[in-house]
């Protein structure tokens, strides 16, 4: 039980960190936290091939490393489903933040919904190993029935908790994106 809830505490984790890049109306280093860029056949953080900063309020800039990455991380960054437009500057890439307007905000809105999407399924998917582990342990005679129907229950029980907190979550990322 511990091993689970410590993988949905991860589910969890990975969600904020997530939320935290996407950003209400100011340019921030973690908005491109999400962003992979395809660089020598592997995908990886864009913070692996340049370095991200904010010279302005409403601006991000990308100091691409290797000039043959420029173009790899400008597509990774439109691709991320921020919304984003960025403009290449030589080795430079900066990324102007748009001003929120509803439209924007209902976007935002919905890649955060998907986000909570995601990490709902991971949440299953890790009950889902542990209900195939109980079941396993009964089958190999380690768990009695009652005792399979009963880990059963409680890992409904930390799973249900864990989507709960995925949606209370989800529920103040909106409503912080949804308020001008």
């Amino acid at each position: 039980m511990k091993d689970l809830e410590k993988r949905m505490k991860g589910a969890l984790e990975a969600l904020k960190h997530e939320f935290a890049g996407l950003r209400t109306g100011r340019a921030h280093i973690s908005l491109l936290d999400t962003v992979m860029v395809e660089s020598y056949g592997a995908s990886m953080p864009i913070n692996q091939v340049g370095t991200v900063s904010t010279p302005e309020p409403r601006m991000l800039s990308v100091q691409v490393w290797d000039k043959n990455n420029v173009k790899a991380v400008e597509k990774g960054i439109r691709n991320a489903g921020l919304g984003l437009n960025p403009v290449v500057d030589g080795t430079m890439v900066r990324v102007p933040i748009p001003e929120l307007t509803e439209e924007r905000r209902a976007e935002l809105a919905k890649v955060a919904a998907t986000y909570g999407e995601n990490a709902k399924i991971a949440i299953r998917n890790v009950r889902r190993h542990g209900m195939d582990d109980a079941k396993t342990a009964e089958k190999d005679g380690d768990l009695s029935e009652d005792e399979r129907k009963k880990a059963e229950d409680d890992i409904q029980k930390l799973t249900d908790n864990y989507v709960h907190k995925v949606d209370e979550m989800l529920s103040e990322k909106q409503q912080e994106i949804m308020q001008v």
